[in-house]
């Protein structure tokens, strides 16, 4: 099994709780989860592959792998434009594409791989999103880009949605901002690793047909997580560019 404990720092442990060998990477005193960026890195590598390849000889008629490229432009600009409208849809478009991209392919990764069964020296490997840094890290982006967008909208006049209707809500208002990343960095991690965990027991008992129909339902679960989780990210952005003035507004 892979650690259960955020990055930390040698003088002040954020979390202790460790299972199993791992590989790190030590930089000062942050130690570095090696595996993490090594899987990343094969995920970011497939990615600028698959797009370098779909687009170097563009057709009108797009076919093959060129065709598939512009269905999933098309499937995330559905989800953008869904969440945050006609208008604001395109600024934020490359961030929830890349949300769901890098997701579904490191979940995909991790369904289709029995990364786990693999060992490197001092650690073992797994999907990037069954890393608690990892989904932490996206959740935390998410969260930075939502009080971007909207305090880049209307500057002061965001912090007022924290005391409206009334300012006895406002305890309230700031735990939400604390859940929603919580929320969407643990509902990840704990659906990709339970599929990892499942598969990788499986292939070491009965290694032939039975983990199969699992590897498939994990296909189809690492790709919903990525659903959701874009649609999350836009429906926040959202949410932030509106405003609880506004909304009511409409």
């Amino acid at each position: 099994m892979k650690m259960l404990s955020l990055l930390h720092f040698d003088v002040l442990p954020l979390a202790k709780l460790e299972v199993g060998h791992h590989f790190y990477w030590h930089l000062g005193g942050l130690k570095l989860h090696g595996q993490v960026f090594l899987t990343s890195w094969v995920v970011i590598g497939l990615l600028l592959v698959a797009s370098l390849l779909a687009t170097r000889n563009p057709q009108r008629v797009p076919q093959g792998l060129q065709n598939l490229m512009e269905y999933v432009f098309e499937f995330i600009r559905d989800i953008a434009k869904a969440q945050l409208g006609e208008k604001e849809y395109r600024a934020w478009l490359p961030f929830v594409g890349t949300l769901f991209l890098f997701i579904f392919v490191s979940n995909w990764s991790g369904a289709l791989l029995p990364w786990r069964v693999i060992e490197i020296p001092g650690g073992e490997l797994a999907a990037p999103t069954g890393d608690i840094n990892t989904t932490v890290a996206l959740a935390l982006l998410t969260s930075l880009a939502y009080f971007y967008a909207g305090f880049k909208k209307r500057g002061l006049g965001y912090f007022a949605k924290y005391v409206e209707p009334t300012p006895i809500l406002l305890p309230i208002a700031i735990l939400e901002d604390f859940t929603k990343p919580l929320s969407l960095s643990f509902r990840l991690f704990g659906n990709i690793l339970a599929d990892e965990l499942v598969v990788a027991v499986l292939v070491l008992l009965v290694p032939l047909f039975i983990p199969l129909p699992v590897m498939m339902l994990g296909l189809f679960t690492s790709a919903i997580q990525a659903l959701v989780f874009a649609t999350l990210a836009a429906a926040y952005i959202h949410e932030a560019l509106e405003g609880h003035g506004e909304e009511e507004a409409h």
